[in-house]
């Protein structure tokens, strides 16, 4: 079966899958309006669907001509909260934009159940289809495997695989991936200073949230530059800060949140801990309290290491050996497919899509408003994944 040839066959159906949802993005769980476009795409191919209990993921299962393993195929489908800016004449109006290309994602999933589906008569095994919402910050991974996705075909998936486009840092077309730590654990911390109001003139008569709320912020870099060691970094942004209403009163309270990215569990956990009692360390100092928290969102994403070497055969096999790159390193992002990967063996395989022409070292990064995919990339991503597919079952 010539897979990518069929897979460039469909790709004007993949474009206009493609914007059909770019223009409607819709976030979080609960994806009503993607998740029916997503059961149209994939209607009549033969597939056992189902849907989500509590969020609005689908399953579909193909079953191949003969029994064996299960491989599993995810894409994710929400959008993020941020207004698009791209020009496009499909671009999203409604305050939601898929600036992360999950809609990207969700048309090569569909076009790869098209293209097995076409040859489920070579397939010994099955094929598990997860379209899954919620993945930006919802764990939508954890409630689809929390609901059985793992085992959706009645027998345990025997491994996992997942793309990923970025609009920058990746040459346009080109896979990449590597074995073990791929992407970084994702946490929040969370920080409320409280001390007493007063006059801004007179601030020894209150107890000042502010200035020990921006020394915590100072001193938790200088923290992690002393306590990690540079080839098991950790990285904490702060992305918001807010205290007070106006210039001559001192607050009650001061409050910051910040992200913070580890590659592994011993950093994971000691970052846990630490961040927390700088906080409260400098907040005693200054005679006031501090309520720090530490979430963890998201585990490290671990590739296993003959799944990544099995990728990285199969796109040099099927795309030709110039398009794959390794990874020279983990990226600092956070995915929820850990989730699948921490009970399934697997991989998560990146694909540069930035718009042809464009430079990605300068384009802009997944998440702006201004973020722009190629959509020259759908077909050759749904080969790859029904590539690794077909493969795996093919061969069993």
């Amino acid at each position: 079966m010539n897979l990518l040839e069929d897979a460039r066959a469909l790709q004007g159906d993949l474009v206009q899958l493609r914007r059909t949802l770019h223009r409607a993005p819709e976030t979080g769980l609960d994806l009503p309006r993607t998740q029916e476009t997503v059961l149209s795409a994939i209607d009549g191919l033969g597939l056992e669907v189902t849907t989500g209990r509590g969020l609005s993921s689908v399953t579909g299962v193909l079953r191949g001509a003969r029994p064996g393993p299960t491989v599993l195929l995810r894409g994710d489908m929400d959008a993020l909260p941020v207004a698009e800016r791209t020009g496009l004449d499909y671009a999203s109006d409604n305050g939601r934009m898929h600036a992360c290309g999950h809609d990207l994602h969700t048309a090569m999933l569909a076009g790869s159940a098209r293209l097995l589906a076409q040859h489920r008569d070579r397939l010994a095994g099955d094929v598990v289809f997860m379209f899954q919402p919620g993945e930006e910050g919802f764990d939508g991974a954890r409630h689809m495997v929390g609901e059985g996705v793992l085992d959706a075909s009645g027998s345990r998936a025997e491994a996992a695989y997942a793309l990923h486009v970025m609009s920058a840092g990746t040459g346009r077309g080109r896979f990449t991936t590597r074995g073990g730590p791929a992407m970084a654990a994702s946490n929040v911390l969370t920080v409320t200073v409280r001390g007493a109001g007063g006059h801004g003139s007179m601030p020894h008569r209150a107890k000042d949230p502010v200035q020990p709320a921006c020394e915590m912020v100072t001193a938790l870099q200088a923290w992690i530059t002393r306590t990690f060691d540079v080839f098991d970094p950790v990285v904490l942004s702060v992305g918001t800060f807010h205290a007070g209403t106006q210039q001559n009163v001192i607050p009650e309270t001061a409050t910051f949140e910040a992200t913070v990215r580890s590659f592994s569990p011993r950093a994971q956990a000691l970052v846990k801990d630490g961040t927390v009692r700088v906080c409260e360390g400098i907040a005693a100092a200054y005679g006031v309290r501090a309520e720090a928290r530490f979430d963890e969102l998201y585990p490290v994403t671990v590739n296993d290491e003959a799944e990544a070497a099995y990728v990285a055969r199969t796109v040099a096999e099927l795309h030709g050996e110039e398009r794959f790159e390794p990874m020279a390193q983990p990226l600092s992002g956070s995915e929820d497919f850990s989730r699948v990967l921490d009970g399934v063996p697997g991989a998560m395989v990146v694909l540069g899509a930035a718009p042809e022409g464009a430079d990605p070292d300068t384009s802009p990064n997944n998440h702006s408003p201004y973020a722009a995919f190629d959509d020259g990339v759908l077909a050759d991503g749904a080969a790859l994944y029904a590539r690794l597919a077909a493969d795996r079952l093919t061969a069993a």
